[in-house]
Order: structure tokens, then sequence, then C-alpha cells
């Protein structure tokens, strides 16, 4: 049964998206709202934040205190690929970081409309490629990503995978967003039951991404793609997101093709929920258990 806590959590979603309904907003007040959201929930003081620049590409090590300096996370933050920044998902990073035992790297890939597909992705690729340059064993690393930088994630494992470059021990995905089409049963059954998304908002926002290329493009929408060969994953999502087709599908077509997927859906939860996990009982859990998956299959451990 959802916590107490989620109730309060789930208020303060559905009043947002009650007042947002049937307004439109720019790409830059879409960004400073989700800003506002995530923005003033600063790790705890014994985190380690290095902002640093990967080939280009802003970036942060968020480093908890007991993290094993040869393990770490590249981070795909989530944003619809069009908002999103290491202010907006620095908690995240922090807890995974304490959770796994291991160094997070968070990066800031370039967000579309200024930069549509595939620019996340070659942004991602390029940060997991300099992770192998500065010494880190594949054994020792994961991605992970939530929402959109859920389904990034996968990309940059397709991409990487043909490639011919070598995989993390892991991937964690929360929430993924892997079908640009917005076509799961979900979009429309779970659209009242979901606190925060908007389902008619799915396809604008996938366009801003996309600019005119095929929403099913496999590494675009990972759900087309042909994902033999990835390295054990986890997916966790919310029962009552309009994005959980996203999962189940995703998951399907991953173990038909012979990965180890462990998938969990979390009764009562919507998107991304692991984002409040300052305040949501849940949250903590479900980060607990990604640290333990992570932990189970990083070396060192």
């Amino acid at each position: 049964m959802p916590s107490q806590e989620s109730a309060g959590v789930r208020q303060f979603l559905l009043k947002r998206k009650k007042a947002e309904a049937g307004k439109t907003f720019t790409v830059e007040e879409m960004r400073q709202n989700l800003e506002s959201m995530f923005a003033n929930r600063p790790p705890e003081p014994e985190i380690k934040v290095e902002k640093i620049t990967v080939e280009g590409i802003p970036a942060e090590w968020v480093v908890a205190p007991d993290a094993a300096q040869e393990r770490a996370i590249l981070y795909l933050h989530g944003g619809a690929y069009i908002m999103g920044s290491c202010n907006t998902h620095r908690g995240m990073a922090a807890r995974l970081s304490r959770a796994a035992s291991a160094r997070v790297l968070l990066i800031e890939y370039r967000l579309a409309p200024e930069n549509p597909f595939p620019a996340a992705l070659e942004d991602a690729v390029t940060a997991y490629r300099w992770l192998l340059s500065a010494g880190f064993s594949p054994q020792c690393l994961a991605v992970g990503g939530d929402s959109a930088g859920g389904g990034l994630a996968v990309a940059t494992l397709l991409k990487l995978r043909d490639e011919g470059v070598p995989l993390p021990a892991a991937a964690v995905l929360m929430s993924p967003w892997t079908d640009l089409e917005g076509t799961g049963e979900s979009v429309k059954a779970k659209a009242e039951t979901d606190p925060w998304l908007q389902a008619e908002g799915l396809r604008p926002l996938a366009n801003l991404y996309l600019c005119g290329q095929d929403p099913r493009h496999p590494l675009a929408s990972p759900i087309y793609a042909d994902l033999h060969g990835l390295p054990p994953v986890l997916v966790h999502a919310g029962e009552d997101e309009i994005l959980l087709d996203d999962s189940v599908r995703l998951v399907e077509r991953a173990r038909a093709a012979g990965v180890e997927v462990t998938f969990k859906i979390w009764e009562g939860m919507w998107h991304v929920f692991q984002g409040f996990a300052d305040v949501l009982p849940e949250g903590r859990q479900a980060i607990a258990e990604i640290g333990e998956f992570l932990k189970e299959r990083l070396c060192g451990t």
C-alpha cells in the first residue's frame, strides 16, 4: 500500500497538473519549471560535487563518502530531451552514489530543440568513451537514467554495442521513455491516474527532439531496437504512469533477446517517483534496491 507521504506528493503533483492543463509553455518556461521543482533540493553536505568538462560537455562528479574510486555510474538525466540539468538531478545522483557505493558522472548532454536527435546520444556515447579512456574498466561501470534519460541510456548501450565498444556491467532505467510515438495502451489507460504527466503533451515534446525524424528510429525509440547483447538491466516503473507500457514493452523485447532483466512496477507510484526520495519512502526504497542491484554486478563488491 502506498505510504501516507505519497498521498501528499500526489496531491502536490495533481494540483500542479490541473493548473497547467490546457496551457502552452515555451521551452524556456518548461526548463524553468523543472528547475524550480528540483533544483532547490541540494544533496547532503558530505556529498562531494566536482564540476568538470568531458570533451566539451558540462558535467559533474557526484561522490558519496564511501564511493569506491574504481566504480562509476554514467547518469543521464530526464526531461523529455529538452530540459533537465545537473541542478535538477544532483540529488538523484547523490542518492545513487551512496546506495551503490560508486561515483556518479552526471552530464549535461545537448538539449533539443536547439540540438535535436541524435545530439544527446552523441554526447552520452562520448561521455562513456571518456570514462574508458580515463582508466575505468567496463566491469566497474554502469549506465543509468530516468524518463528520457532512461531511453537515452538504452540507445547509448545499443550505439556502443554496434561500435564494438566494451559495454558496462549493468544498466538502470527509471520510468524510461522508449516510445516517442506514444503508442502504449497506458498512455490512454493511465491518463487519469497519472498525477504528473499529460498524455497530450508527449508527441509535441517528442517532435521537438526528433525534428522531423522517424519516431520509430531504434535509437530514439528503443522498443523498436534489436536488444541482443546488452548487459543486465534493472527497470523500475510506476503503476500509475502513462509511460508504464514503455517499460513493459522494453522489458518484453529485452528478455526475448536474451537480456537479463530485473523489472518492478511500484504500486501506486508515478513517473520517476524516485526523484522525490527526500520525502517519499518508496523513493528511498527504490534507490536502495537500485544500489543493491549495482553492488552485485559492479567490480569490487
